[in-house]
Formats: structure tokens, sequence, C-alpha cells
């Protein structure tokens, strides 16, 4: 028959049905063949797990909230100060903040590809590559915040801010009156990972 093969013809039908697990069969093959190496994939893992993200990101606003100098000297100028927090890098050399306040709102979009700040965010979301996303963004702003759940006061304008490779930026979203108190490491938890895009806002944390 056409479609009768052997297991041999076809490889992948040996690998296990559990995603992890054909990772790690995957991994095992190509270190065997010499096509990788371990040890460069464990620092990769290390970097996605722990070096960048939006908990990083988080940080940087919940500490802007807590701090009037540090919040004046990153919407000058946020690159020292990420810079000795060791939250600069690939797709992160030149960083600058937005605040959003009572007047503006700031939402961000790259219109030609995908440029986004990876130590402070992480990977971008699948919905921020999208076409659809980045021509919407631009046209019709309000609209497109309000499928996200963001519905502004009429007197709040929107601004929206076209990263490039060359600037990407980060918005600081407003400061829930309901965080009074609260110590920067709490701060931080209620920090999204939209509100730092302007798709969103602060949210109690779970």
């Amino acid at each position: 028959m056409p479609h009768d093969h052997s297991h041999d013809e076809h490889p992948h039908a040996l690998l296990p049905s559990d995603p992890a697990l054909r990772v790690k069969a995957l991994e095992t093959v190509l270190t065997r063949k010499g096509l990788i190496d371990p040890e460069a994939i464990d620092v990769l893992i290390d970097q996605f797990e722990n070096r960048v993200g939006p908990q990083h990101g988080a940080r940087v606003v919940a500490r802007a909230w807590s701090d009037p100098d540090f919040k004046a000297r990153i919407l000058n100028d946020s690159m020292p100060d990420l810079i000795e927090m060791d939250m600069t890098g690939g797709q992160g050399e030149h960083v600058v903040v937005v605040e959003n306040t009572e007047q503006q709102h700031n939402m961000v979009v790259c219109t030609l590809c995908s440029c986004y700040p990876w130590p402070l965010l992480g990977v971008p979301p699948a919905w921020y590559k999208s076409d659809a996303y980045r021509s919407r963004a631009v046209r019709e702003p309000r609209k497109v915040l309000a499928e996200f759940g963001v519905t502004l006061p009429e007197g709040t304008s929107v601004r929206v801010w076209d990263s490039t490779a060359e600037v990407r930026y980060l918005v600081l979203p407003m400061r829930p009156p309901d965080t009074v108190g609260l110590s920067e490491d709490d701060l931080a938890k209620w920090v999204t990972r939209n509100s730092m895009i302007g798709t969103g806002l602060p949210e109690v944390p779970a």
C-alpha cells in the first residue's frame, strides 16, 4: 500500500507524545550528533527563565511608583538606571519610558515587525506580532483597547508609539489608588505585561 511505511522511514513516530519528552528526545539526538551543546542550551534557558521577562519590567514600574526621583530619571533617560539594574542587552539597547496620566494613555506597537523590549517584557505575545494589531493599533486604538478590556474616559487621549529597532518603549501605567502603603515587591505584583505595553491596566494580584 502507498501509505504503508516502516517506523524507520518516519523517525518522528518513535518520539513520545508528551511535548516535554519530545523536546528532551530531540535534544538527546541532536547532542549525540554534535549539532548542539547542552551547556549552551542551559544558558539560553536561564536567559529566558530568569534574565528576561515581564517580572523585570514590573520591578521598574514598582520602583517608579515608589521613588519619585527614580521616576523622574527614567522618564528623562531610562538607560543609565536600566544599565545599573542589569536590564538591558539584546532587544533592549535603547528603551524610552512613557507615562500614563489621566490626560494621556500610551500604547505601543511595532508597525513594521515586532520590535519589543525583551529584557523588560520577555518574548512578545503572538497578538503583538499580528498584522491585525500592527495596523489597527494605529488606525483605531480606542477600539483595540476596548477589545482588550480597557475603556478610557472620553477626556483621556490615546498616543500610539511605534517601536523600532533603534527605540523601544515601556509604558509606565498609573498607580492604582488601592496600592498606598505597599512595598515595591508587593507593587510589582500589580503590574501586568499588557499594562507595560498599554493594552492593559494594573490588576489586583490573584
